[in-house]
């Protein structure tokens, strides 16, 4: 019998009687405060009132397929883990569930630069693939601005994008196979090493994005693409949030597929220079930064170049590479920045790439009617935006204003023809509006395919659908 309802895929909390036995018999425990504590939230802001009973850290596949034994046998909630940088409570855990830890298992097993493709353990982090591509001439496209902290098995659960994503695609675009443990410990192997192959349902798709809900990635083969010859990089700052909003519309609108385009507002950039010692804010109230790659990088720059200065203030073409890396540096220190005035709370709408500046308006509007602190980067080549609320430490983003404004978000997105989340997942903070994004026949297909991989509702339980 299952313990979800057709209603709600959340387990109740069993007795702790099950998770004690558990832990007693499976591989590398830890009953440790500190491990269980850090276990039970990730980077979303959102505060745990209860831990985990244990941590598991799997070095093997056979590790985990013993857990998740263990976990059917006893009915046990198991809440998969990597690097626990999660935007959305994807990983977080509660009193009654056992944490299984991926994070050890982080070793790229093959790089073939014929074929150019990647196999990799799911705790190896995103920036690591990268440096051990970049010996071959090749990259791994999906860089997400945490990507020296971020693992691939989270970016896979999440089907994370980043900031080349508009020109590469996401996270899905770049697994071609996956070797997945089910929820009773079998192994599934989804995909394949061929850039082409038809054979059979995606499985590999509906894996990708399933945030932990319907088995434990241990491995995964990723493709790889040839690091482009030339990069060029123009840098633009604007009286306000909206024309730099509607500049990104311009460059959409010129027919060219940069491979960054990153837009952060006035309140973003002066906390990055009180971090770090630049000077962004006193160049303008809003900052875009585009960069076209490959052989025909520095035509397309020009193209940018037009597209962009009838809405700024001032503009240009990046002076060198330092440069260039410089402001990117700038983008990736975003978050980092904002952690410093308080917790944050990720936000993670995606809307039509030529309604942005509608988007970002009505963020202000959020602001100003919650009284929260919004601070919005964006994607702005693919419309998939960060709004980013700061709170005291004392404060919750499951309630209260924070959860309003959460809840404005989304339905400002969805006014405009958008979604819920781009790239960071439901995960636990964002399940209260799934419904009115996908309309009950779509949930209830998804609650089956679910019972299909995982009759008991053991894995990341409350989370995702």
């Amino acid at each position: 019998m299952s313990i979800f309802s057709d209603s709600d895929s959340s387990v109740g909390l069993p007795d702790p009687a099950p998770s004690a036995t558990l832990l007693g018999l499976a591989p590398n425990v830890s009953l440790e405060p500190g491990h269980r504590e850090q276990a039970s939230t990730d980077r979303s802001g959102f505060v745990a009132q209860t831990h985990p009973d244990g941590v598991v850290f799997a070095e093997s596949a056979e590790d985990v397929a013993a857990t998740l034994r263990l976990a059917t046998l006893h009915r046990v909630p198991v809440v998969p883990r990597g690097a626990g940088t999660g935007l959305a409570g994807g990983s977080s855990a509660r009193t009654g569930e056992v944490v299984l830890d991926v994070s050890r298992m982080n070793r790229i097993l093959r790089i073939d630069p014929v074929e150019q493709l990647a196999v990799v353990q799911p705790g190896v982090l995103n920036a690591e693939i990268n440096a051990a591509a970049g010996e071959y001439g090749l990259f791994y496209a999906p860089d997400p601005a945490s990507t020296a902290i971020c693992s691939i098995g989270g970016n896979i659960a999440t089907n994370a994008g980043g900031m080349r994503c508009a020109k590469y695609g996401v996270t899905r675009e770049s697994v071609l196979a996956l070797r997945v443990i089910l929820a009773d410990g079998r192994e599934l192997r989804t995909g394949r090493e061929t850039i082409k192959g038809v054979t059979g349902y995606d499985l590999n798709a509906l894996i990708i994005g399933s945030e932990g809900t319907l088995g434990v990635v241990v491995e995964a083969t990723l493709r790889l693409r040839p690091t482009p010859v030339a990069t060029a990089t123009v840098a633009a700052f604007f009286p306000d949030v909206e024309s730099a909003a509607r500049a990104a519309s311009a460059v959409v609108a010129a027919r060219i597929q940069p491979s960054m385009m990153e837009l952060m507002d006035g309140p973003t950039l002066e906390a990055v220079d009180a971090a770090t010692g630049t000077d962004y804010r006193s160049r303008g109230a809003a900052f875009l930064l585009v960069q076209t790659d490959g052989y025909g990088a520095f035509l397309e720059q020009d193209v940018v170049l037009e597209a962009v200065r009838p809405f700024a203030g001032s503009c240009g073409k990046a002076a060198d590479d330092d440069e260039a890396a410089a402001m990117v540096s700038a983008r990736r220190d975003a978050i980092p920045s904002l952690e410093q005035m308080g917790r944050v709370s990720i936000g993670d709408i995606g809307v039509p790439r030529g309604r942005l500046a509608e988007a970002v308006t009505g963020l202000e509007e959020i602001s100003a009617a919650t009284g929260v602190r919004i601070f919005t980067i964006a994607h702005a080549s693919d419309g998939n935006l960060h709004p980013m609320i700061v709170m005291d430490p004392e404060d919750s983003v499951t309630e209260g204003p924070a959860k309003d404004a959460l809840g404005q978000m989304f339905f400002l997105a969805n006014r405009l023809g958008g979604t819920l989340t781009g790239e960071h997942g439901v995960g636990l903070l964002k399940r209260d509006w799934v419904g009115a994004e996908l309309g009950d026949v779509s949930v209830g297909v998804q609650h089956s395919i679910r019972r299909a991989l995982d009759p008991l509702g053991i894995l990341n339980p409350g989370k995702a659908i």
